[in-house]
């Protein structure tokens, strides 16, 4: 990590000459200016400006009508970004570059309510009330392509070369072969101060996994936005690609992004263990999952945020169909972990890697924070398989079933405020449309001739 007085060190020693500055838009993606380094220092380390239809636009970067914050008719003018400064950092893949993220702020330098990164500041400011602190930590799952972005756009994202010919779970003979590029994954973030736990090969042939340590919810969140991003522009420095998509393939496994989260008094002691208690579960440990549990359509959108989100809820396949808990068990919706020990935390497998961890962290802690305040009784574990249990609630089958639930929930509106809720439906409904007026391969494979 840099420090102000250490990025100015750099600048003057020539080892420094540019800084990034950049803030999480709505699809969790960096979007920001390469500054001069030298002009950094002098000015813009204090603020910058960006287009305010930068969180009002969709994954193509179109401006979306129908947005309140933002619109031609209101002349898309610019909001604030306003540097974090304690998330300065080097980016060792990028010769003389520093990272920082910014807070969007609107011209009375006020957060925008709208903003991932505050929506999540908010929550975690909820839970403070309360007297906890949360500890979360996302592990984010994507195939390798033996081909560069350039050649999958030329090839129209066909016929593409994963990295890989058979199945590699944990399997080191098959993830050893990703060395040259991954090592320098697990470097490159290193040196960016993100610590590294492990990397390791995931399920699907070319399909890897890299976990990072667990820390507080918003450093967590901008640690897998600056992780992302690395990945891909680390991978391009090696004529390769990666996919964060939920499912990029129908017969090929999807990939996820597991959230585990639990919670610590102020001075950093677990809470969620209890000695003798059934699962070695306190009672915060309980309402907090009854809580996310009662309200996992809701949050549904949060972690699976397009309409391919939905393709990977298939069973047998670990990515989960219904809402349920168990004690470490894959096919469940919210696992156990740790049970019985310090390291008691819950793991919420619903999200795919194309999730804005931003809104998946705030979205779990506000559903959390629910099941506490109401005191909600968590209901029995499951046991087996969850797939085939017909008494579990099923997860929104669709973008369009999840955006009706988060528009309907009064937990949401009442956590996030009616101007969040309705920005992010919105976003989702646009997203539904998008894909609601497109004919697709599958359209004239079965009608072209057939119909």
């Amino acid at each position: 990590m840099l420090s102000l007085d250490k990025v100015r060190d750099l600048t003057a020693t020539g080892e420094l000459d540019t800084v990034v500055v950049a803030i999480p838009d709505l699809y969790g993606r960096l979007v920001g200016k390469h500054f001069t380094a030298r002009y950094f220092v002098e000015s813009a380390h204090a603020e910058t400006h960006g287009c305010d239809y930068l969180l009002a636009a969709d994954i193509e970067m179109e401006p979306v009508p129908g947005y309140d914050v933002a619109s031609w008719e209101q002349g898309y003018g610019d909001f604030v970004m306003q540097p974090d400064l304690p998330t300065l950092r080097s980016l060792p893949w990028l010769p003389g570059t520093a990272l920082v993220l910014a807070d969007a702020l609107d011209h009375h330098h006020q957060p925008l309510a709208h903003s991932p990164r505050a929506i999540l500041q908010g929550q975690v400011e909820r839970l403070a009330a309360l007297g906890f602190e949360a500890r979360m930590a996302s592990e984010l799952e994507f195939y390798l392509f033996t081909d560069s972005y350039r050649e999958a756009h030329a090839k129209g994202f066909h016929g593409l070369q994963v990295d890989g010919s058979y199945i590699e779970d944990y399997h080191v003979l098959a993830s050893t072969r990703h060395e040259p590029v991954v090592r320098a994954m697990r470097q490159g973030l290193e040196g960016a101060g993100i610590p590294v736990e492990n990397t390791k090969g995931e399920w699907g042939p070319g399909q890897l996994e890299l976990n990072v340590t667990y820390t507080d919810p918003v450093t967590m969140a901008d640690r897998h936005v600056i992780l992302k991003n690395a990945v891909k522009e680390i991978v391009g420095h090696h004529g390769q690609a990666v996919t964060f998509m939920a499912k990029w393939r129908d017969d090929l496994a999807g990939s996820s992004c597991h959230v585990h989260c639990s919670l610590v008094d102020p001075e950093g002691h677990p809470v969620f263990l209890e000695a003798g208690a059934p699962h070695g579960l306190s009672p915060t440990a309980r309402h907090f999952l009854a809580g996310q549990l009662t309200h996992a359509a809701a949050t549904t959108f949060f972690l699976a945020p397009f309409v391919n989100s939905y393709k990977r809820f298939v069973s047998g396949t670990f990515a989960p169909t219904t809402v349920g808990w168990s004690p470490d068990n894959r096919t469940a919706g919210f696992r156990l972990c740790g049970e019985g020990t310090a390291a008691t935390r819950f793991e919420c497998r619903i999200g795919g890697a194309d999730l804005n961890p931003y809104l998946a962290f705030a979205g779990l802690l506000a559903a959390g924070i629910a099941g506490i305040e109401a005191g909600l009784e968590l209901p029995e574990a499951h046991t087996g398989d969850a797939y085939l249990d017909d008494a579990l609630p099923l997860l929104p089958a669709n973008l369009r079933e999840a955006s009706q639930a988060l528009d309907g929930s009064a937990m949401l509106r009442s956590a996030l405020g009616d101007e969040v809720v309705d920005h992010y439906v919105h976003m989702a409904w646009w997203e539904q449309a998008q894909h609601d007026r497109r004919v697709t391969d599958l359209d004239l494979h079965r009608g072209f001739e057939q119909a």
